[in-house]
């Protein structure tokens, strides 16, 4: 695994353990939320400037992305 492979795997795990504390659920249920909603592709895609923010900005930035389909 190089190097940005592990960092955008760790940053996703990150996301997924964030949310589910926020929200209350099961870490499985959040993975399955995040791959059926694309939520996943889209911190993986904008990988290098979503992980620069602050971990509130980037929880409400997935909620919005979840709840409107498309990020802010």
């Amino acid at each position: 695994m190089s190097k940005e492979e592990f960092d955008k795997s760790y940053f996703l795990s990150f996301c997924i353990e964030q949310y589910k504390t926020m929200k209350g659920m099961d870490g499985a249920d959040v993975a399955s939320l995040f791959f059926e909603r694309g939520v996943t592709e889209y911190l993986m895609d904008n990988f290098e400037v979503l992980h620069t923010q602050s971990r509130q900005w980037l929880l409400e930035e997935i909620d919005n992305y979840i709840n409107k389909g498309s990020a802010s």
